[in-house]
């Protein structure tokens, strides 16, 4: 009797422990595809509107030195 016991109790508890294993992955995996990918992405989008603004800049800036 006390072996069977002791059989539920482990594998109660490794069936306790793979159900927040998988939830943490799953979470993970959530965390990822709603926060962190589009928060790269609007990053780079800012990132390449910064540069074509410095670029058009620097532009204005040449042609106003070649006015004078």
């Amino acid at each position: 009797m006390s072996t069977h016991l002791a059989a539920t109790v482990y594998w109660s508890g490794m069936v306790v422990l793979f159900f927040f294993w998988a939830y943490g992955i799953a979470s993970f995996v959530f965390d990822l595809k709603n926060k962190i990918i589009p928060g790269l992405v609007k990053y780079r989008r800012g990132r390449r509107a910064e540069k074509a603004e410095q670029q058009r800049e620097e532009e204005r800036e040449e042609r106003e030195q070649q006015l004078y």
